[in-house]
């Protein structure tokens, strides 16, 4: 582990940007474009991917800032999201638990401290901060999963199975190969900041 990531004001100013980049990464949407061997036959073509980049900021705020960076901003973010403004992808307030999706939000806590306790273990590699990205998006998976297990449990006793495949196929089995894209994406982006930050 660093000095620096040991730090307190280094911590408090990756947390203070985490929180910031998650509420603005939460409304950029995710597009891609098509194989370029494909522009001759069809032209350059945007796909939306349905799904916002504030994972990505999750667990870019894990590799650059640290695990316990991380666990303030998402501890933050969640605050502000409950208590002071809508900055969820579906607004907020204090009711906003009652969303299925709410564990995931949740998970962010577990998923930023995994992503930045594996991304400040050893020196930065591509391949590493890569393996800590999917550690901390598995870790808010697990959390969402769990967490749609007892919602479903408490809200749909009657039909639980079926409601529980729903909300698992909306939540995690749909996003995933699009959040697979926003690893790569930021496990890149990290290891230029850290390269450019000497760290």
């Amino acid at each position: 582990m660093s000095k620096k990531e040991n730090s307190v004001p280094y911590e408090l100013i990756w947390a203070l940007v985490g929180v910031l980049l998650t509420i603005g990464s939460t409304f950029i949407k995710v597009f891609v474009i098509n194989a370029p061997w494909e522009w001759l036959e069809n032209g350059i073509q945007i796909h939306f991917l349905g799904m916002s980049y504030q994972v990505g900021a999750v667990l870019l705020i894990g590799c650059l800032g640290g695990k316990k960076a991380g666990v303030l901003s998402q501890i933050a973010y969640l605050f502000i999201g409950l208590t002071l403004l809508p900055v969820f992808a579906q607004g907020g307030g204090l009711n906003y638990y009652q969303q299925p999706s709410f564990g995931y939000l949740l998970g962010f806590i577990p998923g930023a401290w995994l992503c930045g306790y594996l991304a400040f273990l050893a020196k930065p590699t591509l391949e590493r901060l890569a393996i800590s990205c999917f550690a901390g998006l598995m870790g808010i998976h697990l959390c969402g999963i769990l967490y749609l297990i007892l919602f479903s449990a408490l809200t749909s006793a009657n039909n639980f199975l079926n409601q529980f495949w729903l909300w698992f196929l909306q939540y995690s089995l749909v996003p995933l190969p699009g959040q697979f894209i926003v690893v790569c994406t930021i496990s890149i982006l990290a290891y230029l900041f850290r390269l450019l930050l000497f760290y």
